[in-house]
C-alpha cells in the first residue's frame, strides 16, 4: 500500500539517471546533440548559378551561398541542440555527484528536465525538417522553388544533422522511460 501511496512522484524519484544505463544514455545524448550542433555550424555551400537577365544576352554567372544562419528554423534547431547538449553535460555531472540517490528532489528535477529536452529537441527537429522539405520539393502554390537540387551538399548535411538530433532525442526519451520500465 505504501508504494501505491506515493504514486507518480515515486516513479520519477526512482529515475534511472544514476544507474549505468542512465549514464550511458546521458553520454550518448550529449555526444549526439553536440555532433548535430557541429554539423549545423559547419554547414555552408557556395555555387555559381547562371542568371539570365535578358533573352538576347548570355547568362551572368553569380556566386550564391547557402549558410545555416540564413534560415531562422535552422537557427532554432541549432539552439535546441546546443541547449540539450549543455543540459546533458550538467545533468551528467549532477547524476554522477548524486550516485547514492539521496537527493530525491534532484532526481525528480532531472526527470522533468529530461522530458523537457525531448519536447525541445522534437520541436527543433520539426522546424528544421519543415524547411528541409521545402528545400527538397519547393512549394508551387506560393512559387517557392526547390533549392536542394542546387545546394545538394548543404541539404544532405542538414539531413545528417537532423538524424543525429533525432537519435539524441531518442536517448533523452529512453532516459524518461527508464524509471517507468524499472518500476514495472
Amino acid at each position: 500500500m505504501e508504494g501505491h501511496h506515493h504514486g507518480k512522484t515515486e516513479v520519477a524519484a526512482r529515475s534511472g539517471s544514476n544507474n549505468k544505463s542512465g549514464l550511458v544514455l546521458r553520454v550518448l545524448a550529449l555526444i549526439l546533440t553536440l555532433a548535430a550542433s557541429i554539423v549545423v555550424v559547419t554547414n555552408k555551400q557556395t555555387k555559381v548559378v547562371p542568371l539570365k537577365v535578358f533573352d538576347s544576352l548570355p547568362p551572368v554567372n553569380l556566386p550564391v551561398s547557402a549558410k545555416w544562419h540564413y534560415l531562422s528554423a535552422v537557427l532554432y534547431f541549432l539552439v535546441t541542440n546546443a541547449t540539450s547538449c549543455g543540459y546533458a553535460a550538467v545533468s551528467l555531472l549532477l547524476t554522477a555527484a548524486n550516485r547514492d540517490g539521496k537527493s530525491k528532489h534532484l532526481r525528480i528535477l532531472i526527470f522533468v528536465l529530461d522530458a523537457l529536452m525531448v519536447a525541445l529537441l522534437f520541436s527543433g527537429i520539426g522546424a528544421a525538417s519543415a524547411v528541409g522539405v521545402l528545400g527538397y520539393h519547393g512549394n508551387s502554390h506560393v512559387q517557392w522553388k526547390k533549392v536542394c537540387n542546387v545546394f545538394g551538399k548543404f541539404c544532405h548535411q542538414m539531413v545528417a544533422s537532423i538524424g543525429l538530433s533525432l537519435l539524441g532525442s531518442v536517448a533523452f526519451l529512453f532516459l524518461v522511460m527508464l524509471p517507468l520500465i524499472s518500476s514495472a
